[in-house]
């Protein structure tokens, strides 16, 4: 007998073993787990928030006075160092998508050599 699940609800996935290693590789390193906690953070709509009170406030208390040219530099270094973020998002993203890409690789490997050991064995007891 099988079991059904409800509508709506389904088996959790195991994730991918490559994949686990990937991030636990990639956890033995403090920059890259501060790197990914950045990208964490500046991803968030809390980061939005945050950004629009501070806006907001340097703007409402008259903190400079218009142009913002103070402003404009704070948030022109902290573009620089979010697009670096993103970068270093992507380049997180690709080697993930390598790892997947090396393993199946891999697994047709292994099939096809499956595959060729049992023509083999079919052909040697036809004989």
């Amino acid at each position: 007998m099988t079991h059904v699940h409800p509508p709506g609800r389904s088996l959790p996935l195991e994730p991918n073993p490559a994949l686990v290693r990937h991030a636990h590789e990639r956890a033995q390193s403090v920059e890259n787990r501060v790197a990914d906690r950045i990208t964490a953070f500046s991803g968030s709509m809390v980061f939005v928030y945050i950004h629009l009170a501070w806006f907001a406030c340097w703007i409402g208390f008259g903190v400079e006075k218009n142009p913002y040219g103070l402003l404009t530099m704070i948030v022109s270094l902290e573009a620089i160092f979010l697009s670096t973020f993103v970068l270093i998002s992507q380049n997180r993203a690709d080697a993930k998508r390598q790892m997947i890409a090396d393993q199946q690789w891999q697994t047709v490997r292994e099939e096809d050599g499956q595959n060729e050991n049992c023509s083999i064995s079919r052909t040697s007891s036809s004989s």
